[in-house]
């Protein structure tokens, strides 16, 4: 019975590293596309993101197996909604001709 909060705050550390993983990825692509050096934003954002997660899942998760289990899914779950949020903030839809490459 004193397993279950864990497993829930395991699955609550997983949606929040993938939120400071997927916000910081739409926050580096919006600064990165008008920097004067985008790589260098792209490389240090990825290797920032990466590095905070990883240690996130080491530390908070990683002494139990159903605990990263639960945060692995809770990582995915931000994936998601991620996805699903930026969907809507999409400003102008590409319009493609027909037989034309992009």
């Amino acid at each position: 019975m004193n397993e279950a909060p864990r497993l829930v705050l395991a699955f609550v550390a997983g949606l929040f590293l993938g939120t400071l993983f997927f916000g910081g990825l739409w926050w580096t692509i919006r600064r990165g596309i008008s920097a004067g050096h985008p790589a260098l934003w792209f490389f240090a954002s990825r290797l920032l993101r990466t590095g905070v997660v990883m240690l996130g899942f080491y530390f908070f998760l990683g002494d139990n197996w159903h605990k990263l289990l639960l945060g692995l899914a809770g990582f995915i779950a931000a994936r998601f909604i991620a996805m699903r949020i930026s969907r809507g903030e999409s400003a102008a839809p590409v319009a493609m001709e027909a037989g034309h490459a992009p």
